[in-house]
């Protein structure tokens, strides 16, 4: 799950984190109200969408001015906001932040994150900060220092003092940019993120430590312990077939592709759509029904699946393990009917009452095209859909 750049700063705030003041509005009228009530002399005018590059895609904007604050507002808010993250369709802007202006001196990246390599949290840090941290990782990577954390023992003085000192913190703000790093690790570990991003956090020219933009995601499996980042969740920043499929427990991701994918377990999930392009195509979505998969909700990931014109064709691969291949088999067939398919379909099941589903399957008197191996069934509707 991720949330926008005022909310991330709210829960950087409550760890004890200093970032600018700002407030969140819709309107451009409220946009004007929030500069003038927070004062000063310039204002940052920023688009909040759930992605980044915002500022090289023109939906951040200094403003001198009341009467710029109102021009820039009103020339994001409802903007089409394309970044390198948002794909050419881009995301339309309904949020807006207002903060004040800043005195940046230096800008500097920092991050937690989980690196599953080591079984530890990975704390990064650049001298590099700002909008092109990415060219910074590819091209220097040299520049990019990181500490592995324990969990168990959290991030330690001395390795919060070498991130701090390896980016070049001046002595006057060391301890504040120590103290900065540990907290970002404690919000990281308590709030159950699986990213935890400053970028920029600045050095102001009276010394201060700021976080002037911030970035988290979040652990879905953990949320429910979470009420209060839940409450965060803007669904107008989501796909609708993702929400519609989250309601039926299905794990369902939207892509590029032309054919439809049903599968239960993510590992297999993964493994085909890697099968489907192994034989020169593309995968519409991913989809893992999981382990207990009934008629409905197969019936479900069918419609979720045929909503996007793009799909083509559809491969189910069945593993019968916990989940019975006559029970997917019949979800299918029922599937089918209901939505008159209209589309290939080839299906692969192997494991538990896979012969008495595969009898179930012949019988439907649907056009189902049976495959043994996950080879046979990716030429199969490769071939089907060309």
């Amino acid at each position: 799950m991720k949330i926008h750049e005022y909310q991330a700063k709210e829960v950087l705030r409550k760890f004890g984190v200093v970032t600018p003041r700002g407030i969140h509005c819709t309107s451009v009228e409220g946009a004007v109200k929030a500069a003038e009530e927070l004062g000063g002399n310039f204002w940052v005018v920023k688009a909040q969408i759930h992605a980044g590059g915002r500022g090289k895609g023109g939906g951040v904007k200094l403003a001198k001015s009341l009467d710029e604050v109102r021009q820039h507002a009103s020339d994001i808010l409802g903007m089409q906001l394309i970044t390198h993250q948002t794909g050419a369709e881009g995301q339309k802007v309904r949020n807006l932040l207002i903060e004040e202006g800043a005195d940046i001196q230096h800008e500097y990246y920092v991050a937690a994150l989980t690196d599953r390599a080591t079984q530890k949290v990975a704390v990064m840090a650049s001298s590099e900060g700002g909008m092109d941290i990415e060219e910074v990782a590819h091209n220097t990577p040299e520049k990019i220092i990181k500490v592995f954390v324990d969990p168990a023992a959290g991030l330690t003085d001395a390795q919060a003092t070498e991130l701090a000192k390896g980016i070049g913190i001046p002595d006057s703000s060391l301890a504040q940019a120590i103290d900065t790093l540990k907290k970002l690790y404690t919000c990281y570990m308590e709030t159950d993120a699986s990213l935890a991003e400053i970028n920029p956090l600045i050095h102001e020219g009276n010394g201060t430590v700021k976080a002037l933009d911030a970035k988290f995601n979040f652990d879905s499996n953990a949320l429910y312990r979470h009420p209060e980042i839940v409450a965060y969740r803007d669904l107008d920043e989501e796909d609708a077939d993702e929400i519609e499929a989250s309601k039926f427990d299905l794990a369902y991701i939207s892509l590029d592709g032309n054919i439809g994918c049903l599968v239960n377990g993510a590992g297999l999930a993964m493994a085909t759509m890697d099968t489907i392009k192994l034989f020169g195509a593309e995968p519409a979505n991913f989809l893992d029904v999981g382990g207990g998969a009934t008629t409905e909700k197969v019936t479900e990931a069918f419609k979720i699946m045929l909503k996007n014109p793009k799909v083509k064709g559809i491969l189910v691969n069945i593993f019968g393990g916990i989940m019975k291949c006559d029970t997917i088999a019949a979800g299918v067939v029922a599937a089918a009917r209901e939505v008159n398919l209209s589309v290939p379909l080839v299906v692969r099941m192997k494991g538990t009452n896979e012969d008495l589903g595969k009898k179930i399957l012949a019988e439907s008197g649907l056009p189902i095209i049976s495959a043994d191996t996950m080879a046979e069934a990716a030429t199969k509707i490769v071939a089907a859909v060309k």
